[in-house]
C-alpha cells in the first residue's frame, strides 16, 4: 500500500504469485537454528473464520497467564499486525530489524513474501520467549509455510467453502483435502459442522493420518446460558465453539487453561473488518470484509436475520478481486432493490459492473478511485449500508470512518 514502510524489505506478492511449498522454508529455519522448535503451536486453518478462531484462541491463552504468540494474514492497515507478542504486537522497529537481518537469507533460500514473514514472526516469537503460538494458515494447509512448524499440538479448522480454486483445486473435496493437510499423528484437531463433501473428507485424512477429528456444535446465545463474544454475528458462535474446543484440548495436554481463562478470552476477542459498525459523516454502515461466496452467504444471513421481513433496499460499496468468483458471491449477497456501486481495489485487478451486471439482479454502478465520494454515496440508503467484497477494501476505508463509540 502506499507509504508502506517495508516496501524496501517486502516484496509485492503479486511480482511472486503464490509458489507453496514446504522445503525452502524449511532449510531457511535450519539456517536459523531452528527458532520454530522454540515454541509450541496451534494452527488455524479453513476457509472462512481463521482469523476469529486465532485471535479468540490468543486472548484464551493469555488470559490464562502462557506467553502466547499469534500470526495472523492478511493485514489491514499495516505488516505489523499480522505478528503479536505476548506485549502486543511487534513494533515497527522491530519489525524491520527482523526483515532486515532475513534479507540475505530470503535471498539465499528464494524464499516468497508470506515465507519471509512467516521467518520473521518465529524468530521474533523465539526471542520472545514465546511458549505458545497460534498460527493461522495463509492459503490452503499441506503446503502451507505455517505447516513447517514441528509441534502443532492442536489444529482449529474453520469453516470450509470454495475459494483460491485456482491454487487448491475446483471442488469442495479438493479444497478440503489440501485444508485437511495440516493433519498428523497425535494432534487433536477440533472442527464445527461442516459440509457433507468437506466433512467426509476430514474424517478420511483423520483417519488415514492418524489425528484424532473431534466434532463441536455452535455455541448457545448468551441469552441461553452460552458465554459471552467479543465479536458479533451468529457465525461467531461457531467460531468460538471451534476456539473453546480447541483450548480443551490443550488444556488436557498439560496448558493451564481453566473455563475462568476461556470465558474471559471469547469476551475479549476484537477482529477488525467483521461486521464491524462505523460512522461515515455520522452516518452508522457496516464494514465486513466478506471477499467469497461462503462469507457473502453468512454476512447476508445476519442482515437478514436482524432487518427481518420487512428489510428495506439496502446499498453497497463493494470491491472484488478478478480471481474471486463474484457471480456466485453477488447471487449470494444481494437481493432485488439494493443498489451496489462496484469500485476498483487498490493496486489489484478487480471486476467491473459492466463485467458483472449480466449476472445480477440488482443494479450496478461503476465507481472511481475516489473513496470518500463513494462512501458519501453509500450513506444514502434506508437500510443499515455496508462496505464489503474484499479486505483490500475494507482496509482503505476504514482509516476514512469514524468509530461507534
Amino acid at each position: 500500500m502506499p507509504g508502506d514502510p517495508f516496501a524496501d524489505l517486502i516484496a509485492p506478492f503479486s511480482r511472486r504469485g503464490v509458489d507453496l511449498g514446504l522445503e525452502r522454508l524449511r532449510s531457511a529455519l535450519a539456517e536459523l537454528g531452528h527458532p520454530e522448535r522454540r515454541f509450541a503451536a496451534v494452527q488455524v486453518a479453513g476457509t472462512n473464520g481463521k482469523g476469529s478462531i486465532s485471535t479468540m484462541l490468543e486472548r484464551i491463552a493469555s488470559a490464562a497467564g502462557i506467553r502466547v504468540g499469534l500470526y495472523t494474514s492478511p493485514h489491514l492497515l499495516s505488516w505489523c499486525e499480522r505478528i503479536r507478542l505476548p506485549d502486543g504486537l511487534i513494533s515497527e522497529a522491530e519489525l524491520r530489524r527482523q526483515l532486515e537481518a532475513l534479507q540475505s537469507l530470503a535471498l539465499r533460500h528464494d524464499l516468497t513474501p508470506f515465507e519471509l514473514i512467516t521467518a520473521a514472526a518465529f524468530q521474533a516469537f523465539a526471542e520472545a520467549d514465546v511458549e505458545l503460538a497460534v498460527l493461522e494458515v495463509g492459503l490452503g494447509g499441506r503446503l502451507d509455510a505455517t505447516t513447517v512448524h514441528p509441534d502443532r499440538q492442536v489444529l482449529a479448522l474453520a469453516a470450509i467453502g470454495l475459494d483460491h480454486t485456482e491454487h487448491l483445486g475446483p471442488t469442495l473435496a479438493a479444497i478440503a483435502a489440501e485444508k485437511a493437510g495440516v493433519m498428523h499423528a497425535g494432534a487433536i484437531a477440533v472442527s464445527g459442522p461442516q459440509q457433507p463433501e468437506a466433512a467426509a473428507v476430514l474424517e478420511r485424512e483423520a483417519r488415514s493420518r492418524s489425528c484424532e477429528l473431534r466434532w463441536v456444535e455452535p455455541l448457545p446465545p448468551a441469552s441461553a446460558g452460552g458465554p459471552v463474544l467479543g465479536l458479533r454475528g451468529e457465525l461467531q458462535r461457531l467460531n468460538g465453539a471451534v476456539a473453546l474446543g480447541s483450548a480443551n484440548a490443550l488444556a488436557e495436554r498439560g496448558w493451564p487453561i481453566t473455563a475462568a481463562a476461556i470465558q474471559r478470552g471469547l469476551a475479549e476477542a476484537r477482529w477488525p473488518g467483521r461486521l464491524e459498525r462505523r460512522l461515515h459523516r455520522g452516518h452508522p454502515l457496516l464494514v465486513d470484509g466478506a471477499h467469497n461466496p461462503p462469507a457473502a452467504a453468512a454476512l447476508r444471513r445476519e442482515l437478514d436475520a436482524e432487518a427481518g421481513e420487512t428489510a428495506a433496499p439496502r446499498r453497497w460499496l463493494l470491491g472484488i478481486q478478478r480471481h474471486k468468483d463474484a457471480p456466485e458471491l453477488l447471487r449470494m449477497l444481494l437481493r432485488p432493490g439494493d443498489a451496489v456501486r462496484l469500485v476498483p481495489l487498490p493496486e489489484h485487478s478487480s471486476w467491473t459492473a459492466a463485467e458483472l451486471q449480466p449476472a445480477c439482479a440488482a443494479a450496478l454502478t461503476q465507481g472511481d478511485s475516489d473513496l470518500d465520494a463513494n462512501l458519501d454515496w453509500l450513506i444514502g440508503s434506508e437500510a443499515l449500508p455496508v462496505v464489503a467484497g474484499s479486505l483490500y477494501l475494507v482496509a482503505a476505508v476504514l482509516p476514512r470512518l469514524e468509530a461507534t463509540d
